[in-house]
Order: structure tokens, then C-alpha cells, then sequence
């Protein structure tokens, strides 16, 4: 294990030639305007390098100790000088190759980071407008996953109904008490994987709203927990307010009325069965 040590070339199953013995990974950062248009962080490749002249993201290969996060961030620092300080990882899409694979991290910011090239693999940097990017010549990998990429950048927030999830949970003796019941539940999904249809990994911001008697339960890692202080619906309805225009908001809820508060706000809902399922039950 040392650095430096997944430099080299490897093979594909599909008989293809990819940079990178333990695989590969890449920054995908974007960031939306106020009027939400999405902006993209494309490189364009020396013409030394492979396929040299095209546009792609700061990446390249993955060292034995790293996972794509930690890989995506150095080279990102490495080929753009960009701290990853003020970024926020929302997922990884996997590129699977069969003995090889590129994963690509995306990352949104607040605002358009300076980003300039910092050693001699990028001969330019520029932030994108999303029509922009595919009216450039691309690398012949991200233009392959860019269909399945520009669905999946938008920022996302899934907003739990903590009592309507305990409540299908149905553990013995939950209603005596909400508070122990509503904090397992917290501590169960921090740091859950949860599933989404396009990202091998997916970290949405998680929001729990709490209420009645459960509303002392504690802050966990990763789950930012509102304490609703009338209504558990109206906070909910009032976290879907704040999102921005561009964002996707799922809401996990069995309750038809909140259902249809929500939803008239542009959120998305899924019942509690969608999120117990990844717990186990």
C-alpha cells in the first residue's frame, strides 16, 4: 500500500486498455445558479494524455488505500487545485467494465470555485452550462455515462416522517415510548446506504422531523432533526417549502393528507416500507 501504486495500465473483460490498475475515479462538480441552471467543471485533456484534446473531469487512478471519494478529491486537487473545503458529495456512479471501473463522484457547490490547471494533464478548466457540455468533443468514458450523469446531479433531500416510520415499524411497546422508539430509528439510518436507481452510492441530506414526545430525540451523525414545535405535517410541509426550485425532495410518509400537501409543493413521497426495507425490516 503505498502512493502511487495504482498508476499503470489494466484491462477490461471488454478487451479494452483503462489508466489505472485498481480502477479509477473522477469529480463531477456542479453548481446551480439562482435561476437553476446547472454548471459543470469540465477539463480539457492534454494532448499527450489519453485521448488528449478532449473534455472530461479531473480524475485518474485509484491507489489500493483509497475509496472514489478520497481518489476523486486528490486528483481534483492535483489537476485543478481545487479544495474539496467547500464541497458536498451527493453520490458515486459506478462505470463497471468487468475487471475494471471508473467511478465518478458528484459534488455540488455553492458557488463556481476557482479552478485553474495545476499540473500538466489540463490545458484548460472551465465551469459549463449543462446544454454546453455535450456540444464539446468528450472523452470517449464520460461520454458514454453522461446520459445516465446529468440526471443524477441534482441536489436531493429525503425528509422522514419519524412518527408515521415508527409507527409502521411497529416495535413492541413504541407507543409507551415515542422517544426511545424515534431515537433507534435515527440512530439506525445514520450512516444507512440507501438505494437510489442510478448511483452505486448515495448521500442525500437527511432530514427527520420530530415531534410530540419524540421531540427531544437527539442530533446523530449524517440526519439533521427538526423538532417540530406544533405540527409534525406543517414542519414537513415547511422543510419542502425551503428547498430550492432545482432540488429533488422525497418525503417518507404513509399519511394521504401530507401526501398531497407535499407533493402540490413538488416534492415526491414513498411509503415507510420503502425505508424499513433497507433497515432490515
Amino acid at each position: 500500500m503505498a502512493a502511487k501504486d495504482g498508476d499503470g495500465w489494466a484491462e477490461c473483460a471488454q478487451g479494452h486498455r483503462h489508466w489505472g490498475v485498481h480502477g479509477a475515479s473522477g469529480l463531477l462538480v456542479v453548481h446551480h445558479d439562482e435561476a437553476g441552471v446547472p454548471y459543470v467543471l469540465m477539463q480539457k485533456r492534454s494532448w499527450w494524455s489519453h485521448h488528449g484534446g478532449t473534455w472530461g473531469l479531473p480524475g485518474g487512478a485509484r491507489d489500493s488505500h483509497e475509496d472514489a471519494v478520497t481518489t476523486a478529491l486528490r486528483e481534483a486537487r492535483e489537476e485543478a487545485a481545487l479544495a474539496g473545503d467547500g464541497l458536498r458529495v451527493q453520490g458515486v456512479y459506478l462505470d463497471d467494465h468487468g475487471g475494471w471501473a471508473f467511478e465518478t463522484v458528484i459534488a455540488e457547490s455553492a458557488e463556481l470555485l476557482a479552478a485553474v490547471p495545476a499540473n500538466r494533464e489540463s490545458t484548460e478548466l472551465r465551469w459549463l452550462p449543462l446544454p454546453e457540455v455535450a456540444e464539446r468533443k468528450l472523452h470517449p468514458g464520460f461520454a458514454a455515462t453522461w446520459s445516465d450523469l446529468q440526471g443524477a446531479i441534482r441536489p436531493e433531500t429525503v425528509v422522514l416522517d419519524v412518527a408515521n416510520i415508527v409507527g409502521a415499524r411497529a416495535e413492541h411497546g413504541w407507543w409507551n415510548d415515542r422517544l426511545g422508539a424515534a431515537t433507534r430509528l435515527l440512530h439506525d439510518v445514520s450512516g444507512l446506504r440507501l438505494a437510489h436507481p442510478v448511483l452505486a452510492q448515495w448521500y442525500p441530506r437527511m432530514v427527520a422531523v420530530v415531534e410530540g414526545a419524540a421531540r427531544s430525540a437527539p442530533a446523530v451523525q449524517g440526519v439533521h432533526v427538526v423538532a417540530a414545535t406544533g405540527s409534525g405535517d406543517d414542519a414537513i410541509v415547511d422543510v419542502v417549502r425551503q428547498a430550492k426550485p432545482w432540488e429533488r425532495v422525497l418525503v417518507v410518509t404513509a399519511d394521504r393528507a401530507l401526501k398531497e400537501r407535499v407533493t402540490g409543493l413538488g416534492a415526491e413521497t414513498v411509503g415507510p416500507k420503502w425505508l424499513l426495507s433497507q433497515l432490515g425490516g
